[in-house]
Protein backbone atom coordinates (compact mmCIF):
# COMPACT_ATOMS: atom_id res chain seq x y z
CA UNK A 1 0.00 0.00 0.00
CA UNK A 2 1.16 3.28 -0.65
CA UNK A 3 0.31 6.60 1.12
CA UNK A 4 1.16 10.48 0.48
CA UNK A 5 0.93 12.32 3.54
CA UNK A 6 0.48 16.33 2.96
CA UNK A 7 1.15 18.52 5.88
CA UNK A 8 3.37 21.39 6.09
CA UNK A 9 4.63 20.20 9.72
CA UNK A 10 7.42 17.73 10.27
CA UNK A 11 6.59 16.40 13.39
CA UNK A 12 2.76 15.76 11.99
CA UNK A 13 4.12 13.86 9.02
CA UNK A 14 6.74 11.85 10.73
CA UNK A 15 3.97 10.81 13.53
CA UNK A 16 1.28 9.64 10.90
CA UNK A 17 4.02 7.96 9.18
CA UNK A 18 4.94 5.76 12.56
CA UNK A 19 0.94 4.83 13.45
CA UNK A 20 0.76 3.75 9.38
CA UNK A 21 3.86 1.92 9.71
CA UNK A 22 3.03 0.33 13.33
CA UNK A 23 -0.07 -0.91 11.62
CA UNK A 24 1.01 -1.99 7.95
CA UNK A 25 4.42 -3.24 7.88
CA UNK A 26 4.76 -3.19 3.57
CA UNK A 27 3.20 0.30 3.52
CA UNK A 28 5.27 2.59 1.46
CA UNK A 29 4.90 6.44 2.75
CA UNK A 30 5.51 9.46 0.75
CA UNK A 31 5.54 12.99 2.27
CA UNK A 32 5.13 16.41 0.62
CA UNK A 33 5.05 19.99 2.52
CA UNK A 34 2.48 21.89 0.10
CA UNK A 35 -0.11 21.22 -1.69
CA UNK A 36 2.19 22.52 -4.84
CA UNK A 37 4.44 19.20 -3.95
CA UNK A 38 1.47 16.73 -3.48
CA UNK A 39 -0.24 17.30 -6.83
CA UNK A 40 3.62 16.66 -8.21
CA UNK A 41 3.74 13.33 -6.48
CA UNK A 42 0.07 12.67 -6.66
CA UNK A 43 0.72 13.33 -11.46
CA UNK A 44 4.13 11.07 -11.21
CA UNK A 45 3.38 8.09 -9.17
CA UNK A 46 0.21 6.05 -8.02
CA UNK A 47 -0.76 6.33 -4.81
CA UNK A 48 -3.78 4.18 -2.81
CA UNK A 49 -4.74 6.82 -0.45
CA UNK A 50 -3.86 10.57 0.03
CA UNK A 51 -3.86 12.13 3.85
CA UNK A 52 -3.99 16.10 2.97
CA UNK A 53 -4.26 18.93 5.75
CA UNK A 54 -6.80 21.13 4.75
CA UNK A 55 -4.42 24.39 6.01
CA UNK A 56 -1.05 25.10 4.16
CA UNK A 57 0.80 28.19 3.02
CA UNK A 58 -0.04 29.06 -0.09
CA UNK A 59 -2.35 26.84 -2.46
CA UNK A 60 -4.61 25.61 0.12
CA UNK A 61 -5.35 21.74 0.32
CA UNK A 62 -9.36 22.37 -0.07
CA UNK A 63 -7.98 23.94 -3.83
CA UNK A 64 -5.37 20.27 -4.10
CA UNK A 65 -8.43 18.54 -3.20
CA UNK A 66 -10.29 19.74 -6.43
CA UNK A 67 -7.20 18.97 -8.52
CA UNK A 68 -6.90 16.04 -7.26
CA UNK A 69 -9.84 14.64 -7.90
CA UNK A 70 -9.80 16.44 -11.41
CA UNK A 71 -6.94 14.43 -11.98
CA UNK A 72 -7.11 11.17 -10.07
CA UNK A 73 -11.64 10.83 -9.59
CA UNK A 74 -10.63 7.42 -8.13
CA UNK A 75 -7.93 8.45 -5.44
CA UNK A 76 -9.32 8.62 -2.36
CA UNK A 77 -8.38 11.80 -0.12
CA UNK A 78 -8.60 11.47 4.03
CA UNK A 79 -8.79 15.29 4.71
CA UNK A 80 -6.83 16.14 7.91
CA UNK A 81 -7.39 19.05 10.23
CA UNK A 82 -6.79 21.24 13.06
CA UNK A 83 -10.78 22.43 12.49
CA UNK A 84 -13.35 20.74 14.07
CA UNK A 85 -15.85 18.94 11.74
CA UNK A 86 -18.56 21.64 11.77
CA UNK A 87 -16.40 24.35 10.26
CA UNK A 88 -14.89 21.72 7.36
CA UNK A 89 -16.09 18.73 7.00
CA UNK A 90 -19.35 19.33 4.68
CA UNK A 91 -17.16 21.13 2.13
CA UNK A 92 -14.55 19.13 2.02
CA UNK A 93 -16.84 16.05 1.39
CA UNK A 94 -18.95 17.66 -1.44
CA UNK A 95 -15.44 18.31 -3.09
CA UNK A 96 -14.85 14.78 -3.06
CA UNK A 97 -13.11 14.30 -0.17
CA UNK A 98 -13.33 10.46 1.18
CA UNK A 99 -13.10 11.28 4.32
CA UNK A 100 -12.97 14.09 7.31
CA UNK A 101 -10.48 13.62 10.32
CA UNK A 102 -9.33 16.43 13.00
CA UNK A 103 -5.69 15.64 14.23
CA UNK A 104 -6.98 15.76 17.36
CA UNK A 105 -8.68 12.46 16.68
CA UNK A 106 -5.98 11.00 14.28
CA UNK A 107 -3.84 8.77 16.83
CA UNK A 108 -7.18 6.65 17.57
CA UNK A 109 -8.52 7.02 14.28
CA UNK A 110 -6.37 6.94 11.61
CA UNK A 111 -5.87 3.21 10.70
CA UNK A 112 -9.28 2.51 10.81
CA UNK A 113 -9.69 6.03 8.05
CA UNK A 114 -7.39 4.29 6.17
CA UNK A 115 -8.49 0.57 6.01
CA UNK A 116 -11.89 2.55 5.25
CA UNK A 117 -11.39 4.64 2.48
CA UNK A 118 -8.60 2.46 0.36
CA UNK A 119 -11.43 0.03 0.03
CA UNK A 120 -14.03 2.72 -1.61
CA UNK A 121 -15.63 3.78 1.67
CA UNK A 122 -16.06 6.71 3.01
CA UNK A 123 -14.76 7.85 6.75
CA UNK A 124 -16.76 10.23 9.27
CA UNK A 125 -17.49 9.96 12.74
CA UNK A 126 -20.75 9.38 14.30
CA UNK A 127 -20.91 13.17 14.81
CA UNK A 128 -20.37 14.34 11.70
CA UNK A 129 -22.80 11.53 10.04
CA UNK A 130 -25.41 12.72 12.29
CA UNK A 131 -25.36 15.95 11.41
CA UNK A 132 -24.75 15.60 7.37
CA UNK A 133 -28.26 13.56 7.65
CA UNK A 134 -29.98 16.45 9.45
CA UNK A 135 -28.41 18.95 6.59
CA UNK A 136 -30.18 16.75 3.91
CA UNK A 137 -33.38 17.22 5.76
CA UNK A 138 -33.51 21.35 5.27
CA UNK A 139 -32.38 23.46 2.48
CA UNK A 140 -29.92 26.42 3.34
CA UNK A 141 -31.57 29.40 4.50
CA UNK A 142 -30.56 33.14 4.09
CA UNK A 143 -29.20 33.07 8.33
CA UNK A 144 -26.29 30.67 6.66
CA UNK A 145 -24.68 33.45 4.73
CA UNK A 146 -20.90 32.29 4.86
CA UNK A 147 -22.39 28.79 2.90
CA UNK A 148 -22.14 31.93 -0.34
CA UNK A 149 -18.38 32.64 0.46
CA UNK A 150 -15.38 30.72 -1.29
CA UNK A 151 -13.72 28.00 0.45
CA UNK A 152 -11.02 30.77 0.73
CA UNK A 153 -13.12 32.83 1.97
CA UNK A 154 -14.46 30.87 4.59
CA UNK A 155 -10.87 30.39 5.79
CA UNK A 156 -10.33 33.72 5.93
CA UNK A 157 -13.64 34.43 8.03
CA UNK A 158 -12.96 31.45 10.38
CA UNK A 159 -9.25 33.43 11.06
CA UNK A 160 -10.76 37.06 11.99
CA UNK A 161 -13.49 35.19 13.48
CA UNK A 162 -10.49 33.68 16.10
CA UNK A 163 -9.00 37.27 16.52
CA UNK A 164 -5.82 37.36 13.65
CA UNK A 165 -5.26 40.23 11.85
CA UNK A 166 -5.00 40.66 8.14
CA UNK A 167 -1.55 40.65 8.45
CA UNK A 168 -1.05 37.83 10.48
CA UNK A 169 -3.47 36.02 8.40
CA UNK A 170 -1.26 36.95 5.28
CA UNK A 171 1.73 36.00 6.93
CA UNK A 172 0.12 32.08 7.82
CA UNK A 173 -1.63 31.71 4.52
CA UNK A 174 1.71 32.98 2.74
CA UNK A 175 -0.42 35.58 0.98
CA UNK A 176 -0.19 39.24 0.13
CA UNK A 177 -1.89 41.46 2.85
CA UNK A 178 -3.71 43.30 0.10
CA UNK A 179 -4.91 39.81 -1.36
CA UNK A 180 -6.19 39.25 2.04
CA UNK A 181 -8.02 42.87 2.48
CA UNK A 182 -9.98 41.83 -0.94
CA UNK A 183 -11.33 38.75 0.72
CA UNK A 184 -12.26 40.16 3.81
CA UNK A 185 -14.12 42.56 1.65
CA UNK A 186 -15.86 40.29 -0.78
CA UNK A 187 -16.75 38.35 2.78
CA UNK A 188 -18.55 41.56 4.29
CA UNK A 189 -20.20 41.67 0.94
CA UNK A 190 -21.56 38.72 1.01
CA UNK A 191 -22.48 38.15 4.72
CA UNK A 192 -23.79 41.69 4.15
CA UNK A 193 -21.62 42.52 7.31
CA UNK A 194 -19.58 45.93 8.02
CA UNK A 195 -16.53 44.94 10.26
CA UNK A 196 -14.44 42.73 12.04
CA UNK A 197 -16.36 42.75 15.36
CA UNK A 198 -19.58 42.09 13.03
CA UNK A 199 -18.00 38.69 11.44
CA UNK A 200 -16.70 37.73 14.92
CA UNK A 201 -20.51 38.08 16.44
CA UNK A 202 -21.71 35.81 13.31
CA UNK A 203 -19.43 33.41 13.61
CA UNK A 204 -20.10 32.79 17.22
CA UNK A 205 -23.86 32.70 16.57
CA UNK A 206 -23.38 30.12 13.83
CA UNK A 207 -20.86 28.30 15.94
CA UNK A 208 -18.32 28.50 13.13
CA UNK A 209 -15.29 28.83 15.82
CA UNK A 210 -13.90 26.53 18.13
CA UNK A 211 -14.53 27.60 21.83
CA UNK A 212 -16.48 30.44 21.13
CA UNK A 213 -20.06 30.02 22.42
CA UNK A 214 -23.11 32.52 22.57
Amino acid sequence: MRVLIADDHEIIRRGLQQILADAFPDIAVGEAETAEEALEQILDRDWDVVVLDISMPGRSGLDALKEIKKERPSLPVLVLSIHPEEQFATRVLKAGAAGYMTKETATAELVNAINKVRTGGKYVSEQLAEKLALDLEREVDDKELHQRLSDREYEVLLLIAAGLSITQIAEKLSLSVKTISTYRARILEKTNLNSNADLIRYAIAHRLVAGLEE
